[in-house]
């Protein structure tokens, strides 16, 4: 056997975990796992971040829409015509001659 295939026959077989040196692999192998377990961490919550900004700009939308909504409608509220209607049905009704501008004089 060449010491290429050798050295794949080994590593199939798993003899670098038991060898003499088999401490600094067995500590290497336990920090990629240990960072194998962070990574899939950080993206499960990165996951639920994300569905939460959805979530979230969903709302935004949905509140906008509703604050259009409600603006348009106070707009319309604050129109003459619809005061003028509001205030007949109590009876009110819109002057027919202007206002008069009244001057006072104080003399020192």
């Amino acid at each position: 056997m060449s010491k290429t295939k050798q050295t794949l026959y080994n590593i199939l077989k798993g003899k670098f975990l038991v060898d003499e040196d088999a401490k600094k692999n067995w500590g290497f192998i336990i920090f990629l796992t240990v960072l194998a377990l962070l990574m899939i961490t950080s993206s499960h919550q990165i996951d639920k971040k994300v569905q939460k900004i959805s979530i979230l700009n969903n709302e935004k939308r949905e509140l906008r829409s509703k604050f259009v909504a409600t603006k348009s409608d106070l707009m319309k509220l604050r129109m003459e015509s619809s005061i003028s209607k509001k205030l007949s049905e109590r009876g009110l009704f819109i002057s027919q001659t202007p206002p008069q501008k009244i001057e006072v004089k104080v003399y020192n």
